[in-house]
């Protein structure tokens, strides 16, 4: 009986992780109705990484939080044990903007923080956070007022939220952050290296996708530094500059200075909670997957996170489905993948993939099992 392990990222727009790997096993199934096929739906630190803990076995935990522009927002972390999952995209993220509607200067990561508080006072003893996809350029600020940190303006007032609130900032107390931890692990999924401010820092870099203009980056970018000049004064120690400070709009600043958090590559720190050694183990092929396979993927994206994990554990093949594909075989193969089926392989048009992405899913990993399945094993 061949084996098959399907763990794949989302197809953005289209279809959830849980719903590819549905997909592709269905049509595993349909040519091989002999195979075992083991669903791990994936995700590397962004929107998605919840449901990945769920579709592992996590519980869910709801939670109403702050929304990036302030509005309440019904979300909730994932828990296993003394070990928490939060997403930063759930609360803090582009997809929770009311109407879609950036708010660079005042988006807040307060959300975010509560989600961690919430799990910390549930008795979590190590908190996995995911921060891609955020809405957010404050540096974390709210993510550590909501953990009980004190950020305060020249009279001693709380200063307001978002990267604009830090224009007033004159003093950090992290006391009470240390106090909500209580000596609680944070580990951060992030998978860009860099600073908090200059030229490749949050505000610059990351800033436009968020809605900034180029008046807005100068402002954010005055703003995040006089956060770092105050953390630095109350802890003793200036990190932005570290990699992965920018990351989320300065939320790697807070969790690495003041969380005194650990920061991994989000796949890899994915594959490791939602048990993928374990299932991979004795697997003739792995199928991994995502919207678009780019230039981009090859950055730590999840399908190469997957593909460099399964060549370690043995696997003879990983396939890649994807709805578009931009990479020459050899890059692909370079990087783990020996091979890439793309829906516009066999739906040129673009709108018709997405409306009949899982249909087209079926049929190409139908083809996979024939071509891929031989004798119960993986072919070349």
């Amino acid at each position: 009986m061949p084996h098959v392990l399907v763990a794949p990222d989302k197809f953005k727009g289209s279809l959830t992780a849980t719903e590819v790997a549905e997909a592709v096993a269905r049509g595993l199934t349909a040519a091989r109705p002999d195979v075992e096929v083991v669903r791990l739906p994936v995700a590397d630190g962004g929107d998605g990484t919840l449901a990945a803990a769920l579709a592992a076995g996590y519980d869910e935990v709801p939670v109403t939080a702050t929304g990036p522009t302030g509005e309440p927002v019904a979300t909730a972390y994932a828990r296993l044990g003394d070990v928490a999952v939060v997403e930063m995209a759930d609360v803090s993220g582009l997809g929770r903007l009311p109407g879609g509607r950036p708010q660079p200067r005042t988006a807040t990561s307060r959300g975010t923080g509560e989600l961690v508080a919430a799990a910390l006072a549930a008795g979590a003893r190590r908190v996995v956070l995911g921060i891609g996809g955020s809405a957010t350029t404050d540096g974390g600020a709210g993510l550590l007022e909501a953990l009980g940190g004190r950020l305060l303006d020249a009279d001693g007032a709380p200063i307001g939220p978002g990267g604009a609130g830090l224009e007033r900032l004159a003093r950090v107390d992290v006391g009470g952050v240390a106090a909500a931890l209580d000596g609680a692990e944070v580990v951060v999924a992030c998978d860009v290296d860099n600073p908090l401010t200059g030229p490749a820092g949050a505000a610059a870099v990351y800033g436009p996708q968020k809605g900034a203009d180029p008046d807005d980056v100068t402002y954010l970018d005055g703003c995040l530094t006089r956060l770092a000049d105050a953390v630095a004064a109350a802890t003793g120690r200036d990190l932005r500059d570290e990699p992965g400070a920018g990351a989320a709009g300065g939320v790697g600043f807070a969790a690495l200075a003041v969380l005194g958090a650990q920061l991994r590559p989000g796949i890899d720190l994915l594959l490791d909670l939602l048990g993928f050694d374990r299932l991979v183990a004795g697997a003739d092929l792995v199928v991994v997957g995502e919207g678009s396979l780019d230039g981009q993927s090859l950055r730590g994206k999840a399908p190469v996170g997957v593909a460099r994990r399964a060549r370690a554990a043995g696997v003879p093949a990983v396939v890649a489905v994807c709805g578009r594909r931009d990479l020459a075989d050899e890059p692909l193969r370079a990087a783990g993948i020996d091979a890439a089926h793309a829906l516009t392989d066999l739906e040129p048009d673009p709108e018709r993939c997405m409306a009949e992405a899982a249909s087209l899913l079926e049929r190409l990993a139908e083809q996979i099992a024939v071509d891929r399945l031989v004798d119960g094993t993986a072919g070349t």
